[in-house]
């Protein structure tokens, strides 16, 4: 099967299926999978585990490095699939920053 070349992210609250849903749909599409929060810096993680809510600049680099990994795939031809909580419009708008035909997929 050929995988099909759109970038998605499936988004929604901690706990609703994304990594569940985004691994599913990736083997549906024939595309890689990546996890999220895989992504953040370690300073975030510790943040994370302490119980400390993360803030919008904290996410800010977390953001632009994910918007990378959508763009690189983008610039050479390969879907992806991605699951992060992306809930507001302003990280969306990062995400879809350097892979314009990004689709969003949110779980409720």
């Amino acid at each position: 099967m050929n995988p099909v070349r759109a970038s998605v992210v499936v988004m929604g609250v901690s706990g609703c299926g994304k990594s569940t849903v985004g691994r599913a749909l990736a083997d549906a599409l024939g595309s890689p999978y990546l996890e999220g929060d895989t992504f953040h810096s370690p300073q975030n993680v510790a943040r994370m585990a302490a119980g400390v809510a993360l803030t919008d600049d904290d996410r800010q680099d977390w953001l632009l490095t994910l918007a990378g990994q959508l763009g690189a795939a983008q610039r050479q031809g390969q879907g992806i699939v991605l699951s992060c909580s992306a809930l507001k419009r302003g990280y969306r708008d990062v995400l879809r920053s350097q892979s314009p035909d990004l689709r969003f997929v949110h779980l409720t």
